[in-house]
């Protein structure tokens, strides 16, 4: 099988999409499927050199809407030559342009992976975005979801939210296994990793945050809360609390140095570590010493950072806005918490109030619930059986 995967950037500072990408396409070829990419991003970008897969860069983008002149006709010219066209996120360009060929060609299927960008929360969080996607959705993406072979979720509940966004949602709906690989290489290369890129952080215990550091994220009440158990725990508990590690990238300066603001107003800018962004075996060292690894956002669809934190063993403490939180809670690897500033506080006194015991449970059982429900080998066969199904399928007509 031969799959195009249509996705606006493959710049792994973008996040959990492009890392799970990364982390499937080897499988997929292990599998015998070959997988190209089709990008708006500018054809001369580093991060093209290292990428996985043959990727065609029609960019740069013109745009935030992913608008690229050349996207169209390579299609046009080259579609025919793929089984399957998976676009990847909504709200761009390249759904249309998919859309418009593959019903002008009669063929070959096209699949949608929303990515979590059907979520409600839109309408809360971002009231202006979400009055300009209820116009969009009326107008084009409702019809891209309608004509798909079939509407791709990570998870159950990214499929249960999707339906309560927009009016007159219709779509062939399927949950695919999505996850993250093993880490690689030994726990000392790891460690040095680790220490070389982030020496303050050397020899001490620590809460990790890694991710997008992004408002939607909510690593303002993480310091909030961090700040507050800074000032509890020489009297609740005694001695010095762990630190915090904030890794990731961050495209808006501003905002960053809004958080640096932060933490040196709660009294913990010794505390708290900025590294950047980390990959690599720096990556899994980070991951694989963390006490615990912290996500509290407002929404997030999957959390592929999650998931490699438990591949290394790493209990996890997130908000119940994290889509896959009820798997997690259910195998007893994760503490969760509504995305409050009280729900965030409690997350990490209950953290620390578990005797050594217990959190050694939730390590074992760490490592069990990645093996379980999230290893990228049992993830790229059950998407190569689920395309498999429904290229096989006959094709309901447009307009359903």
């Amino acid at each position: 099988m031969k799959i195009l995967r249509v996705i606006a950037t493959v710049d792994p500072a973008t996040g959990g999409p492009v890392a799970g990408m990364r982390a499937i396409t080897p499988l997929l070829t292990k599998l015998g499927h070959q997988t190209d990419f089709l990008t708006v991003d500018d054809p001369f970008a580093g991060y093209l050199q290292s990428w996985v897969g043959q990727t065609f860069a029609m960019g740069p983008a013109v745009n935030s809407y992913a608008f690229a002149r050349r996207v169209r006709p390579w299609l046009e010219k080259n579609i025919s030559r793929y089984d399957a066209v998976v676009v990847h996120g909504l709200w761009q360009y390249l759904g249309v342009a998919v859309r418009a060929v593959t019903q002008a060609r009669g063929g070959p299927p096209y699949f949608v992976m929303p990515h979590g960008m059907l979520d409600p929360s839109i309408r809360s969080t971002y009231p202006i975005k979400h009055v300009k996607k209820w116009l969009y959705w009326q107008l084009m993406e409702r019809r891209i979801l309608r004509d798909a072979r079939a509407v791709l979720f990570t998870c159950q509940e990214e499929r249960r939210l999707a339906r309560k966004t927009f009016p007159f949602y219709q779509c062939n709906e399927r949950v695919i296994a999505y996850g993250a690989a093993r880490p690689e290489g030994s726990r000392d290369r790891w460690n040095t990793a680790w220490n070389e890129r982030c020496p303050s952080a050397a020899g001490h215990r620590y809460f990790l945050f890694l991710g997008r550091i992004h408002s939607k994220k909510g690593v303002e009440l993480l310091l909030q809360a961090y700040g507050k158990i800074t000032r509890t725990y020489p009297v609740s508990h005694g001695g010095t609390p762990p630190d915090l590690v904030i890794a990731g990238p961050c495209i808006d300066e501003r905002y960053l140095a809004t958080l640096k603001t932060l933490a040196q107003a709660e009294g913990i800018g010794a505390s708290v570590h900025w590294p950047g962004m980390i990959t690599g075996e720096a990556k899994w060292g980070a991951l694989a010493n963390a006490e615990a690894f912290v996500l509290p956002s407002y929404q997030e669809n999957f959390g592929i950072a999650v998931v490699e934190a438990l591949a290394c063993g790493t209990p996890v403490l997130i908000s119940n806005r994290v889509n896959i939180w009820s798997e997690l809670d259910a195998d007893n690897v994760a503490l969760v918490e509504p995305p409050t500033s009280d729900g965030i506080n409690r997350l990490l006194e209950r953290w620390l109030l578990l005797t050594a015991d217990a959190r050694n449970k939730m390590r074992d059982a760490a490592r069990a619930s990645f093996e379980k429900r999230f290893e990228i080998g049992f993830a790229a066969q059950h998407l190569v059986d689920q395309l498999s199904s429904l290229l096989s399928q006959r094709p309901v007509p447009p307009g359903r």
